[in-house]
């Protein structure tokens, strides 16, 4: 019945919807071919004079609240007499210009008429305020002794064009709904808009908008981009709406944490109009900001779709917070005339397109496009990026990345961000902070990603982190990073479309390449058929993004050639050898004295071709070498085991370490290492760690790949259960040959895989970039 009325309610705009939706589209993109973009952008920026400041505080039958809030800004502005207070009354009925002129005869009042709405009355005062630089306050708005300084600070530079206050609610038990530091992007066909908590951002930071009423302007940029806009009339989204024009125009938008600033929120707004009329005011204005403003067809293209949608599923399912709906296509549309001519004004000033003045406001982009940058740094200042984390190395990827960085901490600056699984692993990761300049964390949100049907990885959706891409922009303002270095296919979904700030990404292994492998090794239909269309996916995202990288390091030459036969192009941006490596000065060297008839097998279960290889092995090889030596032990070592049952029926010659502190202990003990991987890319650290322990190895060929190609030089190969048996038996039997071939792998891996040689390779590889970059 409830779908049934709305049906009936909304049956004349549901049917009228798609002919409106059509008129908007058309009729903003004849406005675009009859315009001439960015006439009105021209000329270099003035500084503004900002020794001094005018508070501007628009004000509607507020008199109880200037008498609370005037007191403090009174105190702010005393000791210079250049600052300037100024409140516009917009036709106030009670007494509010009377009271202001008998009890603070200091306060200019500038008397409306009549009631021109926040973005009338703000403009009418920064027409008449006698200072460069304009501080436009909420009447419920109280300020900090020292808040005005640290504002003015901000305009030393002149493409500013405001600085927004950092916001706190006169109730500390309310939760900040608004702080001041605005961050907002293109999702769904529409603008989105939020307020962030961030206490690491101690300085001027670049946001999105500066809040209409707690910010500080340029007066001149402030009436040259023609104030507050009527078409978003009675309120909200003006101040949104200025600060995007703003940074189309090629100025900057900043936020300065250091001025405080207390607001009780909604204090006259919440307290005129109902919570529904302000929503049909919001939805409204979320189309027009778009009419108005977003430039680049596609994206408006696909606004009006997502306008269209929404507004049915509206009516199908009823209403949800900022959706459009019919009501609001109906009004926009009815103020379609003045959109266009506000879009027309809009186009002559833009100086940069609509994905630009998005990414400007992040940290990141705010420093490759504005900051002033060494040519060639004589410290490199890294930014180092893992999803996964990093203490304890408990696989082979954690152990690449530890060695790394405990090298590279020797010959850069580098700062650390990674996402934890569970808050426990806080503890661990604290390490890090002992050795790397700065080391910062996030525990991923459980619960599996959405997007079913989506074109991308489920690996690049599990790692998607509004949170963390904001942390990877913050450091890189904060930190002043030069080379940004991505670990994993998942995390290239972070590396930015930057002009001086280097982006590196570590393939651990060739996703889509460990993928393949694994097709025909998965249990059941359903989980193969699940591969098959992650492969697909794989192979279209690993390949589309690769290109946008400056350098892509990969483990091995055969990585390499493998992704060159389908990107010949990146054969300059490839590197095989620089990643791929470990402290061989760790491991106590041990070729002989082992326990007899022992195998061992190391590697984290939580890896899938992992938990495929032990498997193989104890269904088709274990058979094998327990029926030629009936005393031979396989142990297994690694987090996350399986649990007792699954092997119930080899438990007599199995024994399951679980997690080990200290993976040097088992590697010294046992007498022959397996690795039968069937799946998978990359360089195994398994291996390294374990020629360099001096512990004799039988593997698979994909398990060895890149560390050896001939049977019995450094390794033993086999790829079938028999040939695999016969090699572990064969080394169990006679340890002087198994001891021989260990000391050839030893000499191997100290020779072409130390850390400390391929490390100092990988940091001379990053400063050439960065020259060339800055050239």
């Amino acid at each position: 019945m409830a779908l049934l009325k709305r049906l009936l309610r909304a049956l004349p705009l549901l049917l009228l919807s798609p002919f409106l939706t059509a008129i908007g589209f058309v009729s903003l993109m004849i406005t675009d071919l009859l315009t001439r973009r960015g006439k009105a952008a021209t000329g270099p920026a003035r500084r503004a004079a900002n020794d001094a400041a005018t508070v501007v505080i628009p004000n509607w039958n507020g008199r109880d609240l200037l008498e609370k809030y005037i007191p403090s800004i009174v105190t702010a502005l005393a000791g210079n007499a250049a600052n300037e207070i100024l409140v516009v009354d917009n036709g106030s009925t009670d007494g509010s210009a009377e009271f202001l002129r008998e009890a603070f005869p200091q306060v200019t009042v500038l008397p409306l008429k009549e009631n021109l709405g926040f973005g009338g009355g703000s403009n009418a005062g920064f027409r008449a305020a006698k200072n460069d630089v304009v501080v436009l306050l909420n009447s419920d708005m109280r300020v900090a002794e020292d808040f005005l300084a640290p504002l003015l600070k901000g305009f030393d530079d002149p493409e500013v064009f405001a600085v927004s206050c950092q916001i706190f609610f006169s109730d500390a038990a309310k939760l900040r709904e608004e702080t001041g530091l605005t961050q907002g992007w293109w999702q769904d066909g529409t603008l989105r808009v939020r307020h962030r908590i961030d206490n690491q951002v101690d300085d001027l930071f670049p946001c999105f908008y500066g809040g209409g009423g707690s910010c500080a302007f340029d007066r001149r940029k402030f009436l040259e981009l023609g104030g507050f806009d009527e078409l978003l009339a009675p309120f909200y989204l003006e101040d949104t709406d200025l600060g995007y024009l703003a940074w189309k125009r090629g100025w900057k938008v900043l936020y300065q944490p250091q001025s405080v600033v207390y607001h009780e929120h909604r204090g006259t707004i919440g307290k005129k109009f109902s919570p529904e009329f302000i929503q049909s005011v919001l939805r409204k204005n979320y189309l027009l900001f778009c009419w108005k403003n977003i430039h680049e067809w596609g994206r408006l293209a696909n606004h009006f779709f997502f306008t269209w949608a929404g507004a049915v599923l509206a009516v199908l399912f009823g209403e949800l917070p900022l959706r459009p709906n019919l009501g609001a296509m109906w009004w926009a549309f009815r103020q379609l005339p003045q959109a266009v001519r506000s879009r027309r004004r809009a186009l002559e000033l833009a100086a940069i397109s609509d994905t630009e003045a998005f990414r400007r406001p992040l940290g990141g982009y705010y420093r490759d496009r504005f900051a002033k940058m060494e040519a060639s740094p004589e410290r490199l200042r890294v930014l180092f990026v893992s999803p996964y984390p990093i203490c304890p190395p408990v696989h082979g990827g954690g152990v690449f990345m530890y060695q790394t960085l405990r090298e590279m901490v020797k010959l850069a600056e580098v700062h650390v961000l990674e996402l934890l699984d569970w808050p426990a692993q806080e503890k661990d990761n604290e390490e890090l902070r002992t050795f790397c300049a700065s080391a910062d964390w996030l525990v991923r949100p459980s619960g599996r990603p959405k997007g079913m049907g989506s074109m991308e990885p489920h690996a690049v959706r599990e790692f998607a982190n509004d949170e963390l891409e904001w942390m990877i922009h913050r450091d890189l303002y904060r930190r002043q990073i030069d080379v940004l270095q991505l670990e994993y296919t998942p995390m290239a979904q972070y590396r930015g479309e930057f002009r001086r700030i280097a982006t590196m990404l570590f393939e651990h292994d060739v996703y889509f390449q460990s993928i393949g492998r694994g097709l025909g090794h998965m249990v059941g239909v359903l989980d193969e058929a699940k591969a098959r269309v992650e492969y697909l996916r794989a192979l279209r995202y690993e390949l589309g993004v690769l290109p946008g990288f400056d350098q892509v390091q990969v483990c091995t030459p055969a990585n390499r050639d493998y992704l060159l036969g389908f990107r010949p192009e990146l054969a300059a941006r490839m590197r095989a050898g620089l990643r791929a490596g470990i402290d061989t000065t760790r491991y106590d060297f041990r070729p002989r004295g082992r326990e007899p008839l022992t195998m061992l097998f190391l590697g984290s279960f939580r890896h899938d071709p992992n938990r495929v290889a032990v498997d193989w092995f104890v269904r088709h090889v274990l058979p094998l070498v327990v029926a030629q030596e009936p005393a031979a032990r396989f142990v297994i070592a690694g987090s996350d085991p399986p649990a007792e049952h699954t092997y119930a029926d080899h438990a007599a010659h199995l024994q399951m370490l679980g997690y080990v502190d200290d993976i040097r202990e088992p590697l010294a003990r046992y007498a022959v290492f397996v690795c039968p991987i069937l799946s998978g890319s990359g360089v195994r650290v398994k291996l390294l760690e374990a020629f360099a322990a001096g512990i004799p190895v039988v593997s698979t060929k994909v398990g060895a790949e890149g560390l050896a190609v001939k049977d019995g030089e450094f390794c033993a190969l086999s790829d079938d259960p028999a040939g695999f048996a016969e090699r572990v038996v064969g080394l169990l039997r006679d340890p002087e040959r198994a001891a021989e071939m260990a000391e050839r792998a030893r000499a191997e891996v100290v020779a072409n895989w130390d850390m400390s040689a391929i490390t100092r390779k990988l940091v001379e590889g990053y400063r050439e970039i960065v020259r060339e970059k800055r050239g």
